[in-house]
């Protein structure tokens, strides 16, 4: 991508200043954006200053109503004004009071904007985040940083603003974020609204964890929440671990009770992280085991064998192998993972065994098996996977996907004359008849079967 761009850039830049120019007036004929980038690039820093608080008064007390159809295009206008701020504004504890001062219209542009795609959110979490850091991490007088982002928090009605609270870190230095904690406590100990205490509880636990404070995140954590769930023990396990107390980090952890798998997957991943760090291969191993039954692959095979060694391949092949033909359910990853280790025979028996399992509108799992075994002339186990995807389609009467139904009934007319022994399936021209009795009415189908349309 970049490279074609640059290379559009070189091929714009031969044109000349005066071609562009002229290029850039007619464009802005068409286009209120460009019109406003044209006048943006064209002013000075002071009148782009005064372009941005001028637009800043406007949305303001603006009692225009966004609907959503037209949130992207606000959106835009909204990136435009923060353009203006960052093309006048070089003084760096200006611009954190000037983006702040765009934080302010948070209240009056969502009680009338209807941003549900969250186009016109995005602008405060991201755009006028990155810009108040950009200011804030020049400007010399993080104190006053520090009270500009505390004041911002105290009236964050619509959830845009705490983003300034996450990149803390990125702009000032940890003693100025201790001092944020200790102003955010005073307010814990003065406020008797809980709702208002649980918002200032999380933004000290963003601030713990951003200066790797885990005893604080802890502290504050169990303050907040009283009785503390699998969630909470993970998050101060995490907090733990990113400040380097591994060990900490684990006895959190076995906080958990083993039955209560509300969490399992996030417990799981930060296990495998304190495993690591801790040399432990044997539990390490075993957990890695465990996911590997769980949901077999060849990504999660390698990861076990990293750790228990490359000469136990085989062994564990060869009982996963067995455990998955003896269990009598049907899953497509497992038959995935048959083919993915060479075992195509034994993928083969799988699928013809639990034929009646498979379900065709599951068919992003289905749909590279069948192509699996067409390639490997299993014919009998592809037409049955191309058969259960070709029912879904027309028993739902899916008419999107009806030219794939139609490839699917082909390639079973194709693979029909390669197969001699149908066992207890079918026949083709049986189950075809059977198909074109129980759909024929489905008449927008079988033209694309015959190439009619």
């Amino acid at each position: 991508m970049n490279t074609i761009k640059d290379k559009r850039k070189q091929k714009l830049t031969r044109l000349g200043a005066d071609s562009l120019a002229d290029a850039l007036l007619e464009l802005a004929i068409q286009s209120n954006a460009a019109d406003d980038m044209v006048d943006r690039l064209i002013a000075t820093p002071q009148e782009n200053t005064v372009r941005f608080r001028e637009k800043l008064s406007i949305l303001k007390h603006s009692q225009y109503v966004v609907d959503w159809r037209e949130s992207l295009s606000f959106s835009r206008e909204l990136e435009a004004l923060l353009q203006d701020l960052k093309a006048g504004v070089s003084d760096p504890l200006t611009g954190v009071e000037l983006v702040s001062a765009f934080y302010e219209t948070d209240r009056r542009v969502f009680d009338n904007c209807n941003d549900s795609n969250g186009h016109v959110s995005g602008v405060y979490q991201f755009d006028a985040k990155s810009l108040f850091a950009e200011y804030a991490s020049l400007c010399e007088d993080k104190e006053k940083v520090a009270d500009i982002i505390l004041v911002l928090q105290q009236n964050d009605e619509y959830g845009v603003r705490d983003v300034l609270i996450d990149c803390a870190a990125d702009c000032l230095p940890e003693a100025t974020i201790r001092s944020m904690v200790t102003k955010l406590q005073q307010l814990v100990d003065n406020e008797k609204d809980e709702y208002k205490n649980r918002h200032n509880f999380r933004l000290i636990e963003s601030l713990a964890r951003q200066i790797k404070d885990a005893e604080l995140f802890a502290k504050t954590r169990i303050a907040s929440w009283g009785e503390l769930t699998p969630a909470a023990h993970i998050d101060i396990a995490r907090v733990y671990l990113e400040s380097g107390d591994v060990h900490t980090a684990h006895s959190w952890l076995k906080k958990i009770p083993n039955d209560d798998t509300s969490q399992e997957y996030e417990r799981e991943k930060l296990l495998l992280q304190i495993y690591k760090q801790l040399g432990d291969d044997q539990e390490l191993g075993s957990l890695l085991y465990k996911q590997l039954k769980a949901y077999r692959s060849t990504e999660k095979l390698q990861d076990l064998l990293n750790v228990i060694g490359e000469d136990k391949r085989d062994d564990v092949i060869l009982t996963e192998t067995a455990e998955i033909l003896a269990d009598s359910g049907f899953k497509s990853s497992n038959a995935e993972f048959l083919t993915s280790i060479g075992k195509i025979y034994e993928a083969e028996t799988y699928l013809l065994d639990r034929a009646g399992q498979i379900n065709g509108d599951l068919y992003s799992g289905l749909l590279p098996l069948a192509k699996i075994m067409e390639t490997e002339e299993r014919s009998l186990a592809a037409s049955i996977i191309y058969r259960s995807l070709l029912s879904s389609i027309l028993d739902r009467g899916y008419t999107k996907a009806y030219s794939y139904g139609a490839q699917y009934l082909k390639k079973l007319d194709t693979m029909a004359a390669s197969i001699t022994d149908w066992g207890n399936f079918e026949i083709h021209d049986v189950y075809k008849g059977r198909i074109y009795e129980a759909h024929k009415r489905k008449r927008s189908f079988w033209p694309k079967y015959e190439g009619k349309s």
